[in-house]
């Protein structure tokens, strides 16, 4: 079965940190973009990090750029998620999502509807 499962969310005061992990089964993210959403009640899935198939890139939105870094390693077939400095704004469910490289690189892979394989999502609540 083809899946992506998210890991390391959790509870945390704001200034602190959490690594999130997107660990892929039945495939190989070798060849695959690989993205980090969130959802915040009430709102909009968002982007917050795209990495390409050789790690490069990564993009990052405006609102966590210099606090959340992003990662992977194809041999482990993972993606992570390194996030520091956390505010109450972060909170939201964080779900990973892989999309072919080559297509992120002719269309681009900012929007949810580019992505063909998403996680459930792990909850990340930072409490003030």
């Amino acid at each position: 079965e083809v899946q992506l499962v998210e890991s390391g969310g959790g509870l945390v005061q704001a200034g602190g940190s959490l690594r999130l992990s997107c660990a892929a089964s039945g495939f190989s993210l070798d060849d695959y973009a690989i993205a980090w959403f969130r959802q915040a009640p009430g709102k909009e899935r968002e982007i917050v990090s795209i990495i390409n198939s050789s790690g490069g890139g990564p993009f990052y939105a405006d609102s966590v750029k210099g606090r959340f870094t992003m990662s992977r390693d194809n041999v482990k077939s993972a993606a992570f998620l390194q996030m520091h400095s956390l505010k109450p704004d972060d909170t939201a469910v964080y779900t990973c999502a892989a999309q072919l490289d080559y297509y992120c690189s002719e269309y681009g892979c900012y929007s949810p509807h580019d992505y063909d394989f998403w996680g459930r999502g792990t909850q990340v609540t930072v409490s003030s």
